[in-house]
């Protein structure tokens, strides 16, 4: 059913993906930006970057600072310098760099004005979720509240599962929520 799916003219700009046992459909890109794309959907979404929303006239800039170097449209990067001093320009006006793990990839101007019209998000897909227009009967709950024995006023610290701990395991939770362990009426 999946390759059927596959076949019809609306998934003709998507590639389908499999990650962990799970299908994914990742939109088609170059193939020189083939494994930066499935590597975003193997590792997930944090990561270090900056979000980019590239500007309308950011071909024009390109096209610009590319020609008060010598190149134009059509130009490879002939040599480190150049392109070093391409993309450090194209930094200056932008404020938006190439990563390290990409510069292979760039070696002519058109992949160098692929690369800047190329948004780059950064939510994660709970962020969007929060910012997105729910249906009235859907709710995210963003701060919830976790129970605590010595700080909860409403039931004098009973709880409904009593000789269970809450255990917090992660890093960033645990600098928000504090954890307790359960007294056990067992040694």
């Amino acid at each position: 059913m999946l390759r059927k799916a596959l076949l019809t003219p609306r998934f003709e700009n998507f590639q389908v993906v499999c990650v962990r046992h799970k299908q994914v459909k990742l939109p088609k890109v170059d193939k020189k930006f083939q494994a930066e794309a499935e590597s975003l959907a193997a590792r997930g979404f944090l990561r270090p970057n900056k979000p980019w929303d590239p500007p309308v006239d950011i071909n024009t800039t390109i096209l610009k600072i590319c020609s008060e170097n010598g190149l134009n449209e059509q130009s490879t990067f002939d040599s480190l310098e150049i392109k070093y001093s391409v993309l450090k320009a194209c930094f200056d006006q932008t404020g938006h760099s190439v990563p390290n793990s990409l510069l292979h990839t760039i070696e002519n101007v058109d992949d160098l004005q692929t690369f800047y019209e190329t948004p780059v998000d950064t939510l994660t897909p709970f962020d969007s979720l929060k910012k997105m227009d729910l249906p009235r009967n859907l709710h995210v709950q963003e701060d919830y509240v976790r129970f605590h024995p010595d700080k909860d006023t409403l039931f004098n610290g009973k709880t409904v599962f009593p000789k269970r701990s809450s255990i917090v395991s992660g890093l960033k939770a645990r600098k928000k929520y504090e954890g307790f362990t359960a007294k056990r009426s067992w040694p």
